[in-house]
C-alpha cells in the first residue's frame, strides 16, 4: 500500500487506521495529539488514506470525528510474506515507539501479527523486531530531520530478515574504505539518521550507513545471541556514546533542584550520559548526578540555562567557566542608575 519511501508518513498512516480500529471514531484533533503531528499533517494523511482505498469518512457536527466505514478491520488473510514484513517493518512495535503510540495500539498489533497466518508469523515478527525508530537527533531533544534514505538500506534490512551475514565496504571519518565482514542484527533510525547493529569480531559494533560504501550479501547464517534485544543493545550504546565521542571530556558532578530534574533530563539527555549517583545530598533533598561533556565551556554553556536549580559541584574548571560566563553577561547587559543599557 505505502512503500518504505515514505518513511515515518507509513508509520502515521498505519496507525492512524489502528487508531480509529480500536477507538471507533476519532477527532482530526485527538489523531494529532496521539501522534504528535499538526492537524493539518493528519488531515492530509486522511486524505492521502481515502486515496489508497481506505474507507475512512468525516462525521460533522457536535460529537463528530473521523471513522472506518461499516467497521472497517484490516484483512491480513491475503498477505504476501513481503507485505506482512513491510506492514511490521513500518508499524512494529520498536516503529511505533519513535511516533509516541499509545499501547492500545500496540495491542492492536498484537492481535494483528495473532491473525496472521502461521507460516508469515514467524517472519512478521521477526521483521517487527529488525528496526528501531529513535525520532531524537544526538545531542538536543526533539523530532529529528527526516533525511534521505542511504543508498544501502533496503539491502541491510533484507540481510536482517533472511538473518545472513554480509561484506561491507566502511569508511571510517578521515580514513579510506575498508572490508568488514559483519553479523547484522537490526537497524536503527536516530533522528533521521540510520545505523546498523551487528556482531563483529571485536563483538558487537555500530556503523552508521551513510558510510558505508558497498555492501554483498552472503549466503552465511549469522551468529545472533539468543537473549539479544534491539532497544536493550540500542540503551547501552547511547549510554557509551559520550565516552567514545568525547575520550578526553569531563565529567561534571551536579546537584539539581527536585523541579528541574525533568527539564534537565529532557536538555540533556543521553547525549550527555547523565546518570544518577548514591552520594549524599550535598543540599537537603536535591539529588546528585553526573554528566559529561566535550569541554569546560561546552559544559557551562548546557548548565548556565538552569541558573541556581542546577548546583555544579566540581569540578573547578566548569565552575570558573560558569563564573566567566556570568561576569560577561553581567557586563553585556548591566544598566545604569537611569536604567539604560551601558555602552560596550
Amino acid at each position: 500500500m505505502w512503500g518504505y519511501g515514505d518513511g515515518v508518513r507509513a508509520d502515521r498512516l498505519v496507525a492512524i487506521v489502528l487508531l480509529l480500529q480500536t477507538h471507533g471514531q476519532m477527532t482530526v484533533g485527538d489523531l494529532a495529539e496521539r501522534l504528535e503531528v499538526s492537524e493539518r499533517t493528519i488531515r492530509r494523511d486522511l486524505d492521502g488514506l481515502s486515496g489508497a482505498g481506505v474507507p475512512v469518512y468525516a462525521q460533522r457536527g457536535r460529537g463528530g470525528g473521523w471513522a472506518l466505514l461499516g467497521g472497517h478491520r484490516i484483512d491480513l488473510s491475503g498477505l504476501t510474506t513481503e507485505e506482512a514484513q513491510a506492514l511490521f517493518l513500518v508499524a512494529g512495535p520498536n516503529a511505533l515507539a519513535g511516533v509516541g503510540v499509545e499501547p492500545g495500539v500496540k495491542s492492536a498489533l498484537r492481535k494483528l501479527l495473532a491473525a496472521l497466518p502461521a507460516p508469515l508469523r514467524e517472519q512478521a515478527a521477526a521483521a517487527g523486531d529488525a528496526v528501531l525508530v529513535d525520532p531524537i537527533g544526538w545531542g538536543r531533544p526533539g523530532q529529528g530531520r527526516q533525511k534521505d534514505q542511504p543508498p544501502h538500506l533496503a539491502t541491510l534490512r533484507n540481510a536482517v530478515l533472511a538473518g545472513v551475514q554480509v561484506e561491507m565496504s566502511y569508511a571510517k571519518p578521515g580514513q579510506a574504505p575498508a572490508p568488514r565482514r559483519v553479523h547484522p542484527y537490526g537497524l536503527v533510525s536516530k533522528g533521521g539518521t540510520w545505523y546498523l547493529l551487528a556482531g563483529a569480531e571485536a563483538g558487537l559494533r555500530t556503523f552508521r550507513l551513510s558510510r558505508v560504501r558497498a555492501v554483498t550479501v552472503t549466503d552465511q547464517p549469522v551468529e545472533r545471541p539468543e537473549d539479544f534485544d534491539l532497544a536493550e543493545a540500542w540503551e547501552s550504546v547511547q549510554s557509551e556514546f559520550p565516552a567514545r565521542v568525547y575520550p578526553s571530556g569531563v565529567e561534571v558532578r551536579l546537584s539539581v533542584e527536585p523541579g528541574a530534574l525533568r527539564y534537565l533530563s529532557a536538555a540533556l539527555g543521553r547525549w550527555a550520559n547523565l546518570q544518577h549517583v548514591t552520594d549524599e545530598p550535598a543540599r537537603p533533598g536535591w539529588p546528585r548526578y553526573v554528566a559529561i561533556f566535550p569541554n569546560p565551556d561546552v559544559a557551562a554553556a548546557e548548565l548556565a540555562r538552569f541558573g541556581r536549580r542546577v548546583a555544579v559541584e566540581g569540578p573547578d574548571e566548569v565552575r570558573e567557566a560558569l563564573a566567566a560566563l556570568g561576569e560577561e553577561l553581567v557586563a553585556a547587559y548591566r544598566l545604569t542608575p537611569g536604567g539604560r543599557p551601558v555602552a560596550p
